[in-house]
């Protein structure tokens, strides 16, 4: 892999680049909340050839969620069902809103 390669990935929202450290710290949170989350299966970081976690920024905006669940008074387990809820039902209504946009407008009732 070359730099150019490297400095390419940094824009892929799934690339982990930051580790677990570096995450906690962006996210004014403690690297216990991280594993707590990976524990309760909201994130799976990737891991490098040493072992380490690392995270994306797509898992950084999950988490980020998820804290601020916390932050206001809800257990991390059900923060993260909530997150993942969240989740789903975006993706449910983008996938709706594209089958509308490929079907079309509905057809006018028939005159009777």
């Amino acid at each position: 892999m070359t730099a150019n390669d490297t400095f390419g990935r940094l824009d892929d929202d799934d690339y982990p680049a930051y580790t677990m450290g570096r995450a906690a710290e962006m996210l004014g949170t403690t690297q216990s909340f991280l594993r707590a989350i990976g524990e309760a299966r909201l994130i799976t970081p990737l891991r490098s050839e040493g072992g380490h976690r690392r995270y994306s920024r797509y898992q950084l905006r999950i988490a980020a969620r998820a804290r601020e669940l916390v932050d206001q008074g809800t257990p991390i387990e059900a923060a993260c069902r909530i997150v993942i809820l969240e989740d789903q039902l975006e993706e449910a209504q983008r996938i709706n809103a594209e089958h509308r946009r490929v079907a079309g407008p509905p057809n006018p009732p028939a005159a009777a």
